[in-house]
Parts: C-alpha cells; sequence; structure tokens
C-alpha cells in the first residue's frame, strides 16, 4: 500500500504528537501546513499544522488528554470524556476538533476519531469526512499494526480511482485524474461556495503531483481496467457499459445507495445492481456518480462545521486568531 514516507519535518511532527496520549491507532498530518500549496496563502512555515488522531477507545483517550492538555478544549470539557465522545461520534462526520492551540511555538488544530468510524468510512464513504483527507497526500506519523485500517485505506485509495475513472473521458493525463481524486470529498460540499478558496483542487494538486503518483502509482499498474502510459503521463480507460458497470458496482455502499435514490423512480423500488446496469448505459453516467457524491458530502460538511461552533467554543484560555490557510 503507498503510504507517505515521513520526510524532514517528520521530527517536528513527532515531537508535537509527544504531547498527546500515545494510544493512536493511526496519526496523520496534512493540508498545507505540511504539504505545499499554489496560491496566495502558500506560506508554509504559517500556516496552521492539521493533525488527525484515530483511537480505539476515545473515552480513555480524551480523559487522558483532559488531564493533560485540559485547555485545549472548549466549554464542553466540563461535562467531562463521555459527552465528548458522544458529541464526537454521534454528530457531523464523526471527528472532534480542537482548533487553535499553540504547541511547540506552531499553531495546530487536531481531530479525534474512532478507528471503528474511520475504518467504516473508509470502505462505505458514509461522509468522506476523514476519508477524503485520506485519499490526498499526508504525512503519516504513527500507525499500529491494525491490519483491518490498513486494508481500509488502501480500499479507500481504489475506491476514489474507480470513481474517479467514472467521471473522465477515455484517455486523460494523470493530471487530470489527480483534480478529480483531490475533488471527491469537496463534491456539493458548502464551504467550496461559501468563503473558500474555489482553486483550492488546483493549489493542492499542482505542486505535490509527485507525492500523488507515490500515493496511486501502484493501483494504476495493477488496474486491469487502465492502460497507464507512465512516460507520457497519460491513461486510456474502458468506457464500455459493460466496463462501467464493473466500476460502479465495486463502488463503496454508501456512494450506490446515493445513485440509486437518484435514479429510483417512485414506486419503481429497484435493487442498487438494476440501477447501477441502468447508469452504467447512461451516457451522463459521470454525472449522476456526481449527484451521488454531493448527497454525501453536502449534509456531512455542514454538520460537521455546525458542531465546530460548539467544539470550538467563543474563546478559549490562549487562543490565538485564525491564521489564513
Amino acid at each position: 500500500m503507498a503510504l507517505q514516507a515521513l520526510q524532514s519535518s517528520g521530527v517536528a511532527l513527532r515531537k508535537i504528537l509527544s504531547h498527546f496520549p500515545e494510544e493512536l491507532s493511526l496519526a496523520f498530518a496534512y493540508g498545507s501546513g505540511v504539504y505545499r500549496q499554489a496560491g496566495p496563502s502558500s506560506n508554509q512555515k504559517a500556516a496552521m499544522l492539521d493533525f488527525v488522531f484515530t483511537v480505539d477507545n476515545p473515552v480513555a483517550w480524551h480523559s487522558k488528554n483532559l488531564k493533560k492538555n485540559w485547555n485545549h478544549y472548549s466549554f464542553l470539557k466540563v461535562f467531562g470524556p463521555k459527552i465528548i465522545t458522544s458529541v464526537q461520534n454521534n454528530y457531523g462526520a464523526g471527528v472532534y476538533y480542537n482548533p487553535l492551540i499553540t504547541c511547540d511555538g506552531r499553531l495546530i488544530k487536531y481531530g479525534v476519531i474512532s478507528t471503528s468510524v474511520l475504518i467504516e468510512d473508509l470502505l462505505d464513504w458514509n461522509n468522506l469526512y476523514v476519508a477524503g483527507r485520506l485519499q490526498k497526500p499526508v504525512k503519516i506519523i504513527a500507525m499500529n499494526e491494525n491490519v483491518a485500517l490498513r486494508s481500509a485505506l488502501d480500499k479507500n485509495l481504489r475506491s476514489a480511482v474507480t470513481t474517479a475513472f467514472l467521471m473522465l473521458p477515455e484517455s486523460f493525463s494523470e493530471e487530470d485524474l489527480f483534480l478529480e481524486i483531490a475533488g471527491l470529498s469537496y463534491s456539493g460540499d458548502f464551504r467550496m461556495v461559501v468563503g473558500e478558496d474555489k482553486a483550492k483542487v488546483l493549489n493542492i494538486v499542482k505542486p505535490n503531483m509527485a507525492h500523488f503518483r507515490e500515493l496511486y502509482g501502484s493501483i494504476l499498474q495493477e488496474n486491469p481496467q487502465v492502460v497507464y502510459k507512465i512516460q507520457q503521463g497519460r491513461l486510456e480507460i474502458d468506457k464500455s457499459p459493460e466496463g462501467q458497470f464493473t466500476q460502479l458496482m465495486t463502488l463503496p455502499k454508501s456512494l450506490q445507495r446515493q445513485i440509486n435514490h437518484i435514479m429510483d423512480p417512485p414506486g419503481k423500488n429497484r435493487d442498487v445492481e438494476e440501477t447501477l446496469l441502468k447508469v452504467a448505459h447512461d451516457p451522463d453516467c459521470g454525472e449522476v456518480v456526481r449527484l451521488g457524491l454531493s448527497a454525501i458530502v453536502r449534509p456531512s460538511s455542514m454538520r460537521q462545521s455546525t458542531k465546530g461552533i460548539f467544539t470550538a467554543g467563543q474563546r478559549r484560555e490562549h487562543s490565538h486568531p485564525p491564521v489564513p490557510k
């Protein structure tokens, strides 16, 4: 499986990690503070560092973290680790974020997610929130030997490739593919319409083509449905109805369900396989897939942003003004 190797900043990232309880099944850093991004706010050293911590037992982890880092939490801390975990698991996209924290002289934000919730999202794309982050280059800082998690991480990358194929023409460039993949988790995200940089996806992909190749190269070379001309940086895929049906049948369950919901007229109650066969023959197959993605991402991004109001709080001791991303 193609996971990002630690580079020179890995030491600094691991030093930050030492300020938190150790029981992590996965910890990774992502965003403009880790990987260079194009655009006006591309000062890597000034950018906030973004982390996600995956934990097997969120109640136990938050309990330890409250003792170590009480001031990281909003007013919710007074209700204790069980309520914090309940908010984490049951609202938004299953992630609890503590933003605007100063650690080792850097401004950081960290999200905590349950290992079981992450595995489900990686496999089924229930909300494509953290799974979407992991479709782009990230720096893995810590990872335990969880076979189910490693397998789910790999499946998420393969699903991203298949979904992008369905939305691309018969022949396309590596950059076209990586732009499509990087944009999957932004489909229908209201933040991309209100307030966020619309060129965000291009700014992520352009300076990081080598990292995307490292992440997806072996998957593309092994895929029997694609001809990958590495020297020319071009790909050709099977766009026949049979080829598209094969791809549609391997999509994550939540995306298949959304496509079925979009295409199933009232009273028909088609099963998913019947609907996907119909979509495979539809000239607008790619657009149907895009609509299905939007139906997953839009409500998830809105609920997670609303949750952020409560987990960030009005003011926190030692809080700092936001740094542009």
